[in-house]
């Protein structure tokens, strides 16, 4: 299974569900009414100022249940995002298996726990 943060990891994640036909499953910014029994997992994320939260509904943690799970994201900065996805699984039986992104920024390139398609760079004032 493919599990990425809302918003901009969602067409990722879609793509990568759509060619490997494996489900994914969006992590929201906040409760939802189709959400019956939302778990929810704080991070502070670098792109955001203020502590954000990720929801996802009991359901698609049971359904993670058993399940090899590749965490998706848009940017990898600091990680922040990555380690609330990751709580988030943990609420699960399922096991992470890969992390990746289409960028790395900064430090977040030389880490080796990541895959990811290019370095973003960053530019000092």
């Amino acid at each position: 299974m493919i599990v990425t943060a809302e918003a901009k990891g969602i067409p990722l994640a879609y793509e990568m569900s759509r060619q490997s036909g494996k489900l994914y499953i969006p992590a929201r910014k906040g409760e939802k009414l189709y959400m019956q029994n939302p778990v929810v997992v704080e991070d502070q994320s670098i792109t955001t100022s203020a502590r954000q939260k990720l929801v996802i509904d009991h359901k698609d943690l049971e359904a993670m249940d058993g399940k090899r799970i590749l965490i998706v994201d848009d940017v990898i900065s600091t990680g922040g995002s990555l380690h609330a996805l990751e709580t988030l699984v943990e609420k699960s039986t399922g096991t992470v298996v890969g992390r990746a992104a289409a960028l790395a920024e900064g430090d977040a390139a030389d880490r080796t726990d990541i895959i990811f398609l290019e370095k973003l760079p960053l530019f000092t004032h």
